[in-house]
């Protein structure tokens, strides 16, 4: 019986002493986890080099913004952000292909991987850039306030509080009919605000002013006009998915290259008569 039992109590030391030894050889192994941080970086770095692998960039916008983005009378989609992004797309060396949807659904569009870029007038805000990246801006532009012509009661911002203004809802124009008290109507874009406000189916609507210069100068006809200026000046980029630094970078030096040798200017002059890219 002494024996069976020193016989037990030997075995169960042996297999303890192999169970002590093993466990510094597991211990040993997440040395690999330091690399990581580097797997990440070389995603984050990917996108420009999948974009010139495939050969193409996919860029979301709207289509119905003009001058910005829109179709001619043969159906063709051109504007000034058109212009700007296929130059952009011709330096870094690959093909523009645009994907169309509205606003709204721009943001979540970008979120999905639909598009690569959004070339629409983004406007660079505080807010936006924490959850997505800019390029430098390409254009600098000024809200203004429009009602209908027949509209008499309003003289200035101060002057909307409780009014109906037709706007697109994650737009920064939005933001200061907000800010002054107006109850916002969603639409899907310019011509749709416009079109109520002729009807007279909301009161008034904050717009870009370069893109209503350009429509009035279409549609001199149209019943509305400019009552306000927003004082502040608004800039303008193309917006990205957070942590696209490789493409940002290489739209970034075409933009800068496009300022030097005066091609930025030549756009600007084609649909404004003026350099509106600074």
């Amino acid at each position: 019986m002494k024996k069976l039992l020193l016989s037990v109590l030997v075995s169960g030391l042996f297999v303890a002493l192999a169970g002590c030894g093993a466990a510094p050889t597991q211990q040993s192994q997440p040395s690999n986890n330091s690399s990581t941080p580097a797997k990440e970086e070389k995603k984050d770095q990917s996108l420009l080099d999948k974009v010139k692998a495939d050969g193409k960039i996919l860029i979301g916008t709207e289509g119905t913004y003009a001058p910005f983005t829109f179709h001619d009378q043969s159906g063709k989609l051109t504007g000034y952000d058109i212009d700007i992004v296929t130059e952009v797309a011709k330096r870094i060396g690959v093909e523009p292909v645009f994907q169309e949807t509205q606003w709204d659904a721009m943001f979540a569009g970008l979120d999905s991987k639909r598009f690569d870029v959004v070339a629409n007038q983004v406007g660079i805000r505080a807010d936006r850039q924490e959850k997505y990246d800019f390029s430098n801006p390409y254009t600098v532009s000024t809200a203004v306030l429009v009602a209908h012509k027949d509209n008499t009661t309003v003289k200035g911002f101060e002057d909307i509080k409780g009014l109906k203004a037709g706007q697109t809802l994650t737009s920064n124009l939005t933001d200061i009919a907000k800010k002054n008290g107006a109850e916002i109507v969603a639409v899907e874009g310019f011509n749709q605000a416009i079109d109520l406000l002729v009807s007279k189916r909301v009161d008034i609507t904050i717009n870009d002013g370069l893109s209503l210069l350009d429509f009035l100068k279409q549609k001199p006809d149209t019943p509305i006009k400019v009552i306000a200026k927003d004082p502040n000046v608004s800039k303008n980029g193309f917006l990205f998915r957070k942590g696209s630094t490789d493409l940002v970078d290489a739209f970034n030096k075409a933009l800068d290259e496009m300022e030097k040798d005066g091609t930025s200017a030549k756009i600007s002059e084609k649909w404004f008569g003026a350099d509106v890219s600074k």
